[in-house]
């Protein structure tokens, strides 16, 4: 169906007759949204829209899948799961919040409109029709105080779309880099959850007898590291969730993006056994290992109080096979390397300089960091990478 005329969608104003617009249309309609400020910066999602509109034109809409556009788009091979890689269902996303912006600003007297819905990755033409205004009718001499009932209400007409002009016209707000790295976990309506360990604490319960307080003390560096967590969602205007120590299931891990706060000492330090950098809380000294060998990123003189003077932590962002969801792990040797490890994922400053080397397509790409932070008086100074990992 390359020329002649499509079938749209209801179109948003109007009484909902059946409207068709043309092949035509939507690709002129496609080339001013390629060419707006939204799309031009961003090569990628110019191809995925091109991509899907075109399919759609020709008739082609219902091979519009996740893994054909994988594989068209983004060159991946033909036997690649897209459960392992989230490109398609990230530029989705990204697509989407460009044509919705795109369409709040540049493309708001745009009488033909380009969506993409939820949930699928065919997209919708829909005519944009302006409300009409009713017929004409013979003038009536209003009494005085319906005329000033009726300056008083044009007043108010005249304010609200003042106001709803200066909506439109606001500064928008630019992604960030904290933005970017975040947006394959944020990108759902569903609540994100945070989950922290449990820190075990001893209790002199009797001279020189101890009892053990489990499961009900968070390390204060965790605490802190949460709360910069759940101070940037709300900042994104994004729910989220909170679990402490045991609360969290495997099967809540399943159901939502989740944010593991200092997790080497917890159950779920299995589920990211497997990955290049992992924390062994197990191995003396405690350290960071590669692909489970032995790292220079140790802590060989720990006391056993904990109170250190450096420390490492991981940050991972995956998405992970196992659990069917967005994993990020921010987890510290001590409590230090996890409170650092939030901040440097809240910075936008701290955040671009640890990506600075990434490859070009690291927004699509499961991450992790190695980090290192001094740590002086019981504070931690300013984190640096020593090590990353993309794929």
């Amino acid at each position: 169906m390359a020329e002649g005329h499509i079938p749209a969608m209801s179109s948003q104003h109007g009484s909902g007759s059946a409207a068709h617009v043309s092949a035509a249309d939507v690709r002129e309609e496609l080339g001013r949204v390629l060419g707006s400020q939204e799309f031009r910066s961003s090569h990628r999602s110019q191809d995925f829209l091109r991509y899907v509109v075109e399919n759609t034109l020709n008739g082609k809409g219902d091979s519009l899948k996740e893994r054909t556009i994988g594989i068209d788009v983004y060159g991946r091979p033909p036997h690649y799961d897209p459960a392992d890689d989230a490109t398609v269902r990230v530029k989705a996303g990204e697509v989407r919040k460009r044509l919705d912006r795109y369409y709040a600003s540049e493309g708001r007297s745009a009488r033909l409109r380009i969506e993409l819905p939820a949930g699928t990755y065919v997209p919708e033409f829909r005519p944009f029709i302006a409300p009409q205004l009713g017929p004409a009718t013979t003038p009536v001499v209003a009494p005085r105080n319906s005329r000033r009932r009726s300056w008083l209400f044009a007043a108010i007409a005249v304010l609200i779309a003042a106001g709803a002009t200066l909506w439109l016209l606001r500064p928008r707000h630019k992604d960030t880099v904290v933005d970017e790295f975040w947006q394959p976990v944020v990108q759902g309506s569903t609540p994100v959850l945070l989950t922290a360990a449990f820190v075990p604490v001893y209790n002199l319960d009797a001279p020189n007898h101890y009892v053990l307080l489990n499961d009900q003390f968070v390390g204060g560096g965790d605490l802190v590291a949460a709360s910069r967590i759940m101070q940037m969602l709300a900042g994104m205007h994004r729910s989220w969730q909170m679990k402490v120590g045991g609360e969290a299931t495997f099967a809540d891990l399943r159901s939502a993006p989740t944010v593991l706060i200092g997790y080497s000492y917890t159950r779920w330090k299995e589920i990211s056994r497997e990955m290049r950098f992992f924390i062994d809380a197990d191995r003396v000294p405690r350290m960071v290992t590669d692909y489970g060998k032995p790292t220079a990123w140790a802590l060989p003189n720990l006391p056993a109080d904990r109170r250190t003077d450096e420390d490492y932590a991981i940050i991972s962002r995956v998405f992970h096979p196992e659990t069917g969801a967005m994993l990020v792990e921010l987890s510290g040797i001590t409590q230090y390397g996890t409170n650092s490890a939030a901040e440097l994922v809240t910075s936008p400053a701290l955040l671009a300089e640890a990506l600075r080397n990434a490859p070009p397509a690291w927004k699509q790409k499961n991450l992790q960091f190695v980090i290192h932070v001094k740590v002086i008086g019981g504070t931690p100074g300013k984190p640096t990478v020593v090590a990353w990992h993309f794929w």
